[in-house]
Formats: C-alpha cells, structure tokens, sequence
C-alpha cells in the first residue's frame, strides 16, 4: 500500500514538472527573441532572467536628428553601458506638451492630442534599432503621472481642466487635486489611449518590422509612477490599468506590460489596491520605487548621516512587496532608485560614498535573487547622466540632457561616465548577477 502511495506521488510530481516545462517553456521556444515571464521569474533565451539596469529615458530625443538630437552622444551612451554590463534601459517614448506653470522636457512629441513629432518618433526607432545591435532592451513608458513631461496634465488640458499647478515644492498638493481628475475623466483616457495605440502599433522606420516584433523591447509600460491621486479614485485608476494593460496586449501580443508603479506608495499605501492591479491577467510583474530621500527615510541635507536608515526602510518595502510577488506568482523589478551625494551637492567633485553604499545594498538584492531563484528579477537605478554634464540648477533647453527631470536639481540623482567608484559597483554587481 505504502509502494503504491509512492508511486503515485511520484507520477504527480513527474505530472506537475512536464506541466511546468509545456507552460513555460513552449512560449519561450516559440518566441525566442523576446523576453517572457514564467510565474516568479523573467525568462531570456529559455532561461531564467535576472539583471542590473538604468534609466535613461531621453535616449529616443537624442536618438533623434532634430532639436536635442545627439546620435554621437546616444552612441557614446550605450557603448558605455554595454561596457558596465547594463543591458535593460527605461525610457520614455516622448514627453507630451507640459505646463505653463512647469519646466517641462522638450521637445514635445505630442504638442496635440494625435498630433506627433515624426522626428522624436524616428529617433524612438533608431534607439531601439541601435539598442538591438548591442544585444540591449528596453522598457517604454508612454505617459506620465507627473508634468515634467506633460503626462496626465496634457490630457486634462485638452478636456478643458487649464494648465496643471506646477507638481515642485508648495504647488504639489494643488497639483495633486487637479491631476486625481484623470482616472476620473472618460474623455481624458480616451485620448491617452489613442495616443497609446499609435504608439504600439507602430512599424519601425528603420528595421521595417513592427514594434510588436522588435526584439529590443523587454516591455511596454502605461504609465510613469501611475496614481489614482485620491482615494475616491482607486476604483477607476484599477479600471483605468487593467483597460490599457488589455489594449496594449491585444495590438501586441509578444512582449510583456508594466505598470510604473512606485508600489504601495503609488497607491495611495493600499496594499490592496496595488496587489490587485499587479495581479491583473495582462500585467506580467509587479514595479515599485525606492526613494529614500524623497519619502523622508534620509536627510535632505545630510544624507550620510542616515543612509543605514534609508537601507532598512528600504529593505522592508522591498519584503512587503515580494510577498506580494509571491502572491500573484509574478516577478518584482525594483526600477527606480536613487541617492545623493555628499550633503545633497549636485557638483561631480562632491563625495559619493553613501550614494555608493545604497546601490550596492539594492543590487545585493537581485544578486541574492538570482542565486536563489527569486522574484526580484531586476533593478533599474536612476539615473545614467553619462557625459552630459550640468550647466544650469535646474535644465533649460540647450542643457545637456541628465537622468534628472528638468524640474529637479540637474546632477541631483544622476551618475556620470566619471563617477569611477559608483561604475567599478555597478560593473562588479553586474558581473555577478550574469555569473550566477
């Protein structure tokens, strides 16, 4: 009786194994060139997925050949990365037209509701053309919750809601009044979604495939840092989510969607609300932010002083939202996270010992998932300034671009090429993580 007990415990794990393999690894045969999941891990070239990334979300301006184009500079950027062992880049497909009242990042690829800049829309294929010949992918993030690029503000506007408050200092919680009307405004939605649409469905200019066949997108991605901005919104922001994630995924088919999301605090701290729009059938891992100084786990003004803090709050976001992972059986990407330097000096001669010590604390983080097979499939810091160099507080056309939106301190969370010790960390944690 026991023999025979065993023997079928035996077949139903032989049964549950073939299972897995016809689940996960049939897709991945079928389409080989892109990026897939498998329950709590990233799957590339039918094996398990783990990486160190960047943002870098004005590759495509530079990759254009018009205002702010810099194809040197992108050429430059994306050697140099390759180099450090960054393969996975976020990037923003294009700003759309910002604010009276804000520094916004121009130029604009959309200045109108469905009216595009086929320049910057041309320099969006030519990144990912030259990011596939570099063996590199990319996640695309196609609005913004925030106006540094126009984002949820550019579709109110045009549903006749005025100018957004300037989102910086005192004009935030204005701004956070005017901008929890988007997930509320139909009109407001409708025109986002065309404009994602467009985007998805478009064919490159120069490989002629289209972009559900680019090889060189890990992603699409609804929203930077999407929120409801109220808590009467969270109903509709998870109607608003699950509705793009099924648009995108019925144009595209092949590569995975995102959120954006910062995590429980892009949800106005509902842990509820951010399991359940992560475990949305279409959404293919869970995002969150990490930004000690910005959330007040760090000083402002003396942030070596509390950079321990900043890894321990840092450490238990990280641990409530990877049992939120596990729940939904979906991979965690950490794809924000940043630190300042020395007394939050923006200038390059300025110490960057604690900044140092905070990403080799998060990338320890995927170092260990990799080794244990995970679902922390990957981090992205922010952000790579690369040679771009700082000129002005705060940047204005003609500026170099940097990792930092134009509203913010230019320099503030970007590492350039000449940031030796904070490059040998990213470049050894890379090694690793690809040696695992």
């Amino acid at each position: 009786m026991r023999n025979k007990r065993i023997h079928k415990i035996a077949l139903l794990v032989i049964a549950v194994t073939l299972l897995y393999a016809i689940q996960c690894s049939t897709p991945q045969k079928e389409k080989n060139r892109f990026i897939s999941v498998c329950n709590t891990q990233l799957i590339r070239n039918s094996q398990p997925y783990y990486y160190i990334g960047t943002n870098f979300w004005y590759a495509p301006i530079l990759g254009s050949t018009g205002e702010g184009g810099n194809r040197e500079r992108l050429h430059k950027e994306l050697d140099k990365l390759k180099e450090m062992g960054i393969e996975n880049l976020r990037i923003l497909a294009g700003a759309d037209a910002g604010s009276a009242n804000a520094n916004s990042v121009k130029p604009y690829l959309q200045p109108s509701p469905g009216v595009l800049n086929d320049t910057l829309l041309i320099g969006l294929d030519y990144t990912l053309a030259e990011l596939e010949k570099r063996g590199m992918t990319a996640v695309i993030y196609l609005t913004n919750s925030w106006d540094w690029s126009g984002g949820y503000g550019f579709y109110l506007r045009e549903c006749g809601y005025g100018d957004s408050p300037n989102a910086s200092g005192e004009g935030y919680n204005e701004y956070v009044r005017y901008s929890a009307q988007f997930v509320k405004d139909e009109r407001a939605k409708e025109l986002y979604l065309n404009q994602v649409k467009t985007i998805v469905s478009r064919t490159n200019s120069i490989t002629g495939r289209k972009y559900s066949e680019e090889p060189s997108i890990m992603a699409w991605q609804i929203c930077n840092e999407p929120r409801p901005f109220s808590k009467e919104g969270k109903q509709a922001f998870a109607e608003w989510i699950a509705t793009t994630a099924a648009t995108i995924k019925s144009i595209d088919g092949n590569h995975l969607v995102s959120t954006g999301s910062e995590g429980l605090y892009g949800c106005e701290t509902d842990e509820e609300l951010c399991e359940k729009i992560h475990a949305d059938k279409n959404i293919d891992y869970l995002t969150i932010h990490i930004w000690p100084l910005n959330w007040g786990w760090a000083s402002r003004t003396e942030p070596d002083s509390s950079i321990y803090n900043a890894c321990r709050e840092s450490s238990r976001y990280i641990a409530l939202h990877m049992e939120m992972s596990k729940r939904i059986n979906k991979p965690l990407v950490i794809e924000e996270f940043g630190y300042s330097r020395q007394a939050n000096r923006n200038s390059l001669d300025a110490n960057v010992t604690s900044r140092d010590i905070y990403y080799d604390y998060i990338f320890n983080h995927v170092e260990t998932s990799a080794t244990e097979n995970g679902v922390i499939a990957g981090c992205n810091f922010w952000g790579w300034g690369g040679a771009g160099r700082a000129d002005d507080s705060v940047w204005n056309p003609g500026d170099d671009y940097l990792c930092d939106p134009p509203h913010e301190p230019q320099g503030w969370y970007s590492v350039f090429d000449c940031d030796s010790t904070t490059i040998s960390i990213i470049k050894e944690s890379t090694s690793k993580v690809k040696g695992i």
